[in-house]
């Protein structure tokens, strides 16, 4: 509908209050997309394999940037650039068409989790799930709201650290084709990781890996914004490949199955989505807050931002470090406060639906 849409110079100013309704149509969809996706992917994951598979949530959104990316930038550098402002710009939102058929498939196709029909036959679908969340798991939302702010870390990759290299203010200088490889660059390497991650926080737990991808991607950021005010490219290429590329995959590929593993079946993806949402869109000002505090002519600007992401990485890695762990907890333990870790004769059970032979 983006491409499609008319021009101010057609439909004069209905088409930016068209283009900002398509856009919220967007954000509302993209909100509920990744709590519903993890809660589906790892409810029917095998035991012991929840946060293998349901990283595959975040490399399906790192490598759909990637797809996005490699129609974009062949159409921003060979055409024109009056051809591309006039009409080239419309070219990948009508190749979305693909997309949606996809999507649709992928829908029609796809069944309920065993977790959920289970649930459903045993206390039938809660009535309200939102208000259900607030009244047994406010806490485990509060934690989610502090871990998701780790969003810093790609505002600071492509957002404020892209402003401050290459905005004439600033006098970095930077040339802006160097920024566009970034993104794509950082989310190939992603792409490649996040199974490796998601695996491993199977063997040694959700909760070190994030805190570690907390701490570790905060203080990398000082490095990145360090080799950007000494106008370093390569160096400044390397270090955002490393913070955003490399370490923050300890967040970005444990929290699929982490934030689920929170919350009841009957309530779990509207937990999450709420939660991560009310995050993301804190995190959404912060390139306002950064240019507030560090504009333009400051002294120290990299120390200034760089310790502000750290701070706040900081209160997420302290968020996790209070949240339970949850890789060993069977999946009807899963949400209840109670909940004990399982050993591993009986996770192994679990894995293959033998839970007569667990009790006898």
């Amino acid at each position: 509908a983006v491409g499609l849409l008319p021009t101010y110079h057609d439909i004069g100013i209905i088409a930016p209050i068209v283009l900002a309704l398509l856009r919220l149509v967007q954000g509302f969809a993209v909100a509920g997309e990744i709590s519903g996706a993890s809660a589906m992917i790892m409810e029917h994951a095998p035991f012991g394999r929840r946060g293998y598979y349901a990283s595959f949530t975040l490399q399906g959104v790192q490598a759909g940037q990637i797809m996005a990316a490699a129609v974009f930038l062949p159409l921003a550098y060979f055409m024109p650039s009056e051809a591309f402002s006039d009409w080239g710009w419309r070219i990948p939102f009508l190749l979305s068409a693909f997309v949606l058929v996809a999507g649709f498939i992928i829908r029609k196709e796809v069944h309920e989790t065993p977790a959920f029909v289970e649930g459903e036959q045993v206390a039938k679908i809660a009535r309200s799930p939102v208000k259900e969340a607030f009244k047994y798991s406010w806490k485990h939302m509060v934690l989610v709201v502090f871990m998701a702010l780790m969003n810093v870390i790609p505002v600071v990759a492509t957002v404020f650290g892209a402003a401050y290299a290459v905005q004439p203010a600033y006098g970095i200088g930077f040339d802006q084709s160097v920024y566009l490889w970034i993104p794509v660059v950082g989310n190939i390497v992603a792409v490649l990781l996040i199974p490796f991650v998601g695996s491993l926080s199977d063997k040694i737990g959700r909760r070190p890996i994030m805190i570690t991808g907390c701490l570790g991607s905060g203080l990398l950021a000082f490095g990145y914004l360090y080799a950007i005010s000494i106008q370093s490219v390569p160096l400044a290429f390397a270090a955002s490949i490393l913070m955003w590329g490399m370490v923050y995959q300890g967040y970005n590929a444990v929290f699929p199955s982490f934030f689920p593993e929170l919350f009841n079946t009957r309530y779990r993806v509207s937990a999450m989505a709420i939660a991560q949402n009310v995050s993301t869109m804190c995190t959404a000002m912060l390139p306002a807050i950064f240019a507030a505090i560090a504009p333009p002519g400051s002294d120290n600007i990299w120390l200034i931002v760089g310790g502000s992401a750290f701070f706040i990485t900081c209160i997420c890695a302290l968020a996790a470090y209070v949240a339970p762990e949850t890789y060993r907890l069977a999946m009807e333990d899963l949400g209840s406060p109670d909940a004990k870790p399982i050993d591993d004769a009986y996770g192994a059970l679990c894995k293959d639906r033998l839970k007569p032979a667990a009790t006898h």
